[in-house]
């Protein structure tokens, strides 16, 4: 058998999470359009008859504009060391950017074997997708240049197979059944989070955090509470909603992706604190016993 460690890497917005999901056949890694969505780096486990591939997701690579972009830089970074692969994605009708490049310069420092996806191929004619992987041939010594649509699931099987020549034998790192790294309580916290995002639009930044404060579960139920945690009261005001509705959306839509998860009926309750001071955060969070997720 073969296994090994596959790191995904790329700006923002460039799919990385999608195609995690769909490799997975899975909502693992949340979702939205909104740049920074994806704050922690998440293994995702997927497993044949004849490989145990662990992709790694990580925070799109941006020009940082606060210290929570200097983080996420950091954490993506750090996923690209000690793995046996790396996947660059990059949007294809876009094509390869200065932002790109500045990712590559990074990426030449890693003696791994690094894969050029050019996704969302959905979006494009094919005259002008030869035309964009002739330009990016030129740009990087890839071992292997691959469109894919991560959404339409276009091309993946092939993707897989190519993965799985670089791989190297050795015994599974993770139990066949075994999906992630990650908690459920984590996962549950982060579908949460993924609808405050889609339903506030761009009014909600994404530093908004969500964590689970009670988990409890029998045998046919899971009643689950959930804190979403901002920095500013007009930010509260605005995912509470006009007489809640906005919360009682986000509770409603979270719900329905958190039963799929579980495979039991869930009763979901949510309320919104702002603390406005990060000690004040990190204190607050050591009373419950829980753990930030944004670890800064």
């Amino acid at each position: 058998m073969k296994s090994g460690f596959v790191s995904l890497v790329g700006r923002p917005n460039v799919g990385k999470s999608t195609l995690l999901n769909s490799l997975l056949d899975t909502h693992l890694a949340i979702t939205s359009d909104k740049a920074g969505t994806t704050r922690n780096v998440i293994q995702g486990i997927y497993n044949d008859d004849d490989a145990q591939i662990i992709f790694v997701d990580t925070p799109g690579i941006h020009k940082p504009t606060h210290k929570l972009g200097n983080v996420l830089n950091r954490k993506a970074y750090t996923s690209t060391a000690g793995v046996d692969l790396i996947l660059f994605l990059v949007d294809a009708k876009s094509g390869i950017g200065r932002g790109d490049e500045f990712i590559l310069k990074h990426l030449e420092k890693q003696d791994v074997p690094v894969f050029l996806l050019l996704n969302k191929i959905d979006k494009m004619p094919r005259e002008q997708l030869l035309h964009v992987i002739d330009e990016a041939s030129k740009w990087y010594p890839f071992q292997e240049i691959i469109p894919i649509s991560g959404l339409k699931k276009e091309n993946l099987d092939e993707l897989v197979k190519c993965i799985k020549r670089y791989l190297k034998e050795g015994t599974p790192y993770y139990d066949p059944e075994d999906l992630t790294n990650v908690s459920l309580r984590f996962m549950v916290g982060e579908l949460v989070r993924e609808k405050v995002l889609m339903l506030t639009k761009d009014e909600v930044p994404h530093s908004v955090t969500c964590l689970v404060e009670t988990y409890q579960e029998d045998d046919d139920r899971v009643d689950i509470g959930v804190v979403i945690i901002v920095d500013r009261d007009h930010l509260k005001k605005i995912i509470i909603g006009k007489n809640g509705q906005m919360l009682k959306n986000i509770g409603m839509n979270a719900r329905l992706d958190i039963e799929k998860l579980l495979h039991k009926k869930v009763y979901l309750s949510t309320y919104v604190k702002t603390i406005e001071n990060w000690r004040d955060r990190e204190k607050y969070l050591l009373e419950l016993g829980l753990e930030d997720p944004k670890d800064e």
